[in-house]
């Protein structure tokens, strides 16, 4: 069991035992079987230099610098930075690629939505924008922008958009300068005849003017020595009647300011009797504080020790059952391993008889395979020497396979033993009884039922019905 504090800029992160998930705290005990990681808090600086393209197509480099650490007034990101990050230095290539990739990539969608001019113009609404959404994005990972610097654009080589910018915005301002050199030239020429012209004019009209301003000159003199004199008379009286209220007021804020001086001090001399007060209650707290943790630790350490004692004692009954069960086991598994090596040794004979049936199959497809393909071949080679004729191919193998002596000897088979009976009759008339054609026809036909009746029934022993016809012979022969 240890006792460890953090520091100012530091939390401490506690798992293991007797802890659901995880425990923030600046000071604990650690107990056997808990894992305290430290967690720094300051934040530290990110320079990256984000390659992004403008809507218009346009590539560009943005000089960027973030400051970003954990969210120190969120409980809940604190946990999130413990869980994700503890486990990483923060100037890692891991976090280091982690933060770049959320800031390059939402610059660059940010990005690909406006043209350069709306970026170059609205660096700051950029910026923010920038911000908004990568803070969104480092949210889920407890982290925090301090601060965000976005530089001056970039040009990426090759393209040099804002130096063909610069080269516009000098050579614009140099013409604006030429046409303001110019206008004023001119200006300067029309307003030095004009002046010549207003001298002239202005010259006689003086002379007139004057003439008429000396004599009123000489009239408004004299009266303004009479209003000096008065003005005089009146200055002394105002200043005079100023000083004694001046005196006055001098007095009545002496007055003032010695009572709020005696006020001063009275009150300077209750602050300091309350504040002794106040200091010697602070130090009565902290005494009563100091000896309620001393007794704290020494309970706390009683309990401790008695901990580890009832630990250790349910470590060693837990031993002892678990050496117990695991004997147990172990015999189980000795059989068990016993069964399986029989098992296997009838699997391998099983299957290597089952490799060597396997084996001799393959082997006889093999050969069935190699006789069809050289089959094949020949057939093809007796093809190509008959021109390509199928028909005189199929005539030689026929031959070559006694194939019409085969077939000669089952026809031969399927006749032997037949003993067909042929009849030939006829009524004896002919075309001369004198009947027309369609009845000569019909008696054709009825002609030819007797000797087909007679005919099957020699061959089959089938009697026709009754209605139809009866055979004399066969009638009197079943009588």
């Amino acid at each position: 069991m240890i006792w460890k504090t953090a520091g100012a800029s530091e939390y401490l992160a506690i798992t293991g035992w007797g802890i659901t998930d995880i425990r923030l705290a600046k000071k604990s005990w650690v107990f056997p079987g808990q894992r305290c990681t430290r967690l720094d808090l300051s934040p530290v600086n990110y320079t990256f230099e984000v390659q992004g393209m403008s809507a218009e197509k346009l590539p560009f480099v943005l000089p960027a610098v973030f400051t970003i650490g954990p969210r120190v007034d969120d409980m809940d990101s604190l946990l999130l930075y413990a869980m994700l990050m503890s486990e990483h230095d923060k100037r890692s290539k891991h976090v280091d690629e982690l933060v770049q990739g959320v800031i390059e990539g939402e610059t660059r969608v940010l990005a690909a939505s406006m043209t350069m001019e709306q970026i170059f113009k609205g660096t700051k609404e950029f910026k923010k924008e920038v911000f908004e959404k990568v803070q969104l994005e480092l949210n889920q990972f407890g982290l925090l922008i301090y601060n965000a610097n976005v530089k001056q654009l970039v040009d990426v080589p090759g393209h040099e958009y804002f130096s063909y910018l610069g080269q516009k915005t000098q050579m614009e301002a140099a013409n604006q300068a030429k046409i303001d050199v110019a206008e004023a030239k001119k200006k300067g020429e029309i307003g030095a005849k004009e002046r010549q012209g207003l001298t002239s004019q202005n010259a006689a009209k003086i002379d007139a003017e004057t003439k008429i301003i000396t004599t009123q000159r000489l009239g408004d003199a004299q009266k303004e020595e009479i209003n000096v004199k008065t003005s005089v008379e009146l200055y002394k009286n105002q200043k005079e009647a100023e000083l004694v209220k001046s005196k006055a007021e001098l007095a009545t804020k002496n007055a003032g300011w010695s009572q709020a001086s005696q006020l001063a001090e009275v009150e300077s001399a209750k602050a300091v009797a309350i504040r002794e007060a106040e200091l010697q209650t602070e130090v009565e707290k902290k005494k009563a504080l100091n000896q309620t943790e001393k007794l704290r630790a020494e309970l706390l350490s009683k309990a401790a020790v008695e901990y580890e004692i009832k630990v250790q004692e349910a470590n060693w009954d837990l031993y002892k059952k678990q050496k117990a069960a695991e004997a147990v086991l172990y015999e189980a598994q000795k059989a068990a391993e016993a069964q399986k090596v029989s098992a296997d040794a009838n699997f391998y004979a099983r299957q290597q008889a089952a490799e060597s049936e396997l084996y001799a199959k393959k082997k006889e497809a093999e050969g069935i395979t190699a006789l069809a393909q050289a089959e094949g071949f020949y057939l093809n080679t007796l093809l190509k020497q008959l021109g390509g004729n199928y028909t005189e191919l199929r005539d030689y193998m026929m031959v070559n396979k006694n194939m019409y002596q085969d077939i000669a000897r089952i026809n031969a088979q399927a006749v032997n033993g037949m003993q067909p009976k042929i009849s030939v009759w006829s009524n004896g008339k002919g075309s001369e009884d004198g009947t027309n054609g369609a009845m000569k026809d019909v008696a054709g036909v009825y002609s030819m039922l007797p000797p087909l009746l007679k005919t099957v029934h020699e061959q089959t022993g089938m009697l026709p019905p009754a209605w139809l016809a009866t055979l004399s012979d066969v009638t009197h022969e079943s009588n």
